[in-house]
């Protein structure tokens, strides 16, 4: 099993950074549809949808991530006015209003239409903010950096002294010694890069300590989220396509919370 998931992690980075430094940006978007359609039918399959259902709620995920991402002379074109600023604002609403008392109040939401807004809400922004992004192939790379050393971070702080759970009826894996962990390890992360990236300016002051604050902790939220939504419908794991990994939406939980918001901040950058 353990090298099982080392060889997906090494083929998905290696696929993930060689896209996004050597594929144009529409091509970028290609690439990235069939993951977000197997999220969609991964989604709906939690939600408990029938199998016309899944196939309807995937194909309105997918539409609609296509008319946002290609519509206009060039991938990069606004269909959206502030650069998919809506899109971004209505998945920063739902986090921090919904996903929040959704988690902390333990609701079991049975509702088809509640589950395909909120599956909506959860993957096109991601999407689209992980699309757009690429236009700066090196500060996409540095925020997904943010996550990749959480999660790693977290995980091995909790394994080596972790013994208070952060959320132990959602997932009883995680817990604070792992959070402080990962945040440290963003604290250096975040002074490293600063110290190697000089030129990126705004990215290197108090604006850019608050976006990988807010990526990281964005992240913690979008894990919690899936894992509740998993916990809700009796799965481990929402796929079994990546060996090692279980399904895409294993892979992108943490994607899905903090790119929208990470995309939000970086529109009024300076």
């Amino acid at each position: 099993m353990f090298i099982a998931r080392l060889a997906t992690a090494v083929v998905l980075l290696a696929g993930c950074v060689a896209g996004i430094f050597f594929l144009p940006n529409r091509w970028w978007m290609v690439v990235l549809l069939p993951g977000l359609l197997v999220a969609s039918w991964e989604w709906a399959v939690l939600a408990g949808f029938s199998r016309p259902r899944r196939w309807a709620f995937a194909g309105v995920v997918l539409a609609s991530a296509t008319l946002f991402g290609f519509t206009g002379s060039d991938a990069g074109a606004h269909l959206l006015p502030g650069n998919g600023v809506p899109i971004y604002a209505a998945s920063l609403a739902f986090w921090v209003l919904i996903a929040v008392p959704w988690l902390a109040r333990g609701w079991r939401v049975r509702s088809a239409v509640a589950m395909g807004i909120a599956g909506w809400v959860v993957l096109v922004p991601a999407w689209l903010a992980m699309a757009r992004l690429q236009s700066e192939p090196e500060k996409l790379l540095a925020l997904l950096g943010i996550l990749w050393i959480s999660d790693t971070a977290a995980y091995a702080a909790g394994r080596a002294w972790g013994r208070h759970k952060l959320a132990p009826g959602i997932s009883p894996g995680k817990t604070w010694e792992g959070i402080a962990g990962a945040a440290a390890a963003v604290a250096v992360y975040y002074v490293a890069l600063s110290i190697a990236t000089p030129h990126w300016g705004w990215w290197n002051g108090i604006g850019g300590a608050i976006l990988f604050a807010g990526v990281a902790l964005a992240g913690v939220l979008g894990d919690l989220f899936e894992s509740w939504i998993k916990r809700q419908a009796g799965v481990k794991d929402s796929g079994t396509l990546l060996p090692g990994h279980g399904g895409v939406l294993d892979r992108i939980d943490s994607m899905t919370s903090s790119l929208p918001i990470a995309a939000l901040l970086l529109q009024y950058a300076g």
